[in-house]
């Protein structure tokens, strides 16, 4: 369930404020079964999933946190990043604004209807980002991009993280085998990092029994004091040459 004063995936709410009517945009069922709604009140966009937020526009500062740590300082000049949610390319703008004109950013995204919003209503939201010529999106589960040595940066940003899974089928993406696979993914010094609305000590054992150096860094929601916390994960195999954080034992 959401804190006091928070959804899932971002709006934070001042007890203060008056309410206000949101206004339904589009209303669709994905092929699982499951419903979003996308919905706008007072400039700020909103996906619901199945009654539940699954993301605003009004709380992204840890999404951007996430791409400048993964991206800031990759070890080549042409590096291929992979993103695992397209969200509303907030995380994707971050990217973009930090590698390279020669990198090579693919994008997947479960929900058809998510990119099509993407290249609509919410495109405004994070600069056109698929425009960007060194972007691809595929309408695609990331599990199937994760080929061994392929990418130098894996950014994941799926539902709400690894305790707050709303679709179905993306569980498995925070299981041992879903991280063992992004460990293969990841070429020589690459990055994982992973987005969650809270700390996770399952998944924090997951990664310390992977054998992967990790830290996790707790940002406010709108980089604002008082915020909630959302926790980033960053992640790299323990032979990775250049990695400061210390491991966690």
């Amino acid at each position: 369930m959401p804190r006091e004063g928070t959804t899932h995936h971002g709006e934070v709410r001042s007890h203060h404020e008056t309410p206000q009517s949101w206004r339904e945009l589009a209303r669709v069922t994905t092929g699982c079964g499951d419903e979003l709604v996308l919905r706008e009140r007072a400039g700020t966009f909103e996906i619901r999933c199945n009654g539940w937020e699954l993301m605003s526009s009004r709380a992204h500062y840890s999404e951007q946190w996430m791409a400048r740590i993964a991206c800031e300082r990759l070890p080549t000049d042409a590096p291929r990043v992979l993103i695992g949610g397209l969200g509303m390319g907030f995380t994707l703008r971050a990217a973009l604004d930090v590698l390279p004109a020669a990198a090579e950013v693919v994008v997947t995204e479960l929900l058809s209807e998510i990119i099509a919003w993407n290249r609509g209503v919410l495109a405004s939201l994070a600069d056109r980002s698929l425009d960007d010529p060194r972007v691809s999106v595929l309408c695609a589960d990331v599990a199937a991009l994760l080929q061994p040595d392929s990418f130098d940066a894996i950014m994941l940003d799926v539902d709400n993280g690894p305790d707050a899974v709303m679709l179905r089928g993306n569980a498995s993406l925070y299981s041992p085998e879903g991280v063992q696979q992004m460990q293969r993914a990841l070429r020589e010094r690459g990055i994982l990092a992973v987005w969650s609305a809270s700390p996770s000590p399952h998944f924090e054992q997951i990664l310390r029994e992977a054998g992967l150096r990790w830290e996790r860094i707790d940002i406010p929601a709108r980089g604002c004091d008082g915020d909630p916390l959302h926790s980033i994960y960053r992640a790299a195999p323990a032979v990775a040459a250049g990695f400061t954080v210390t491991a966690h034992a």
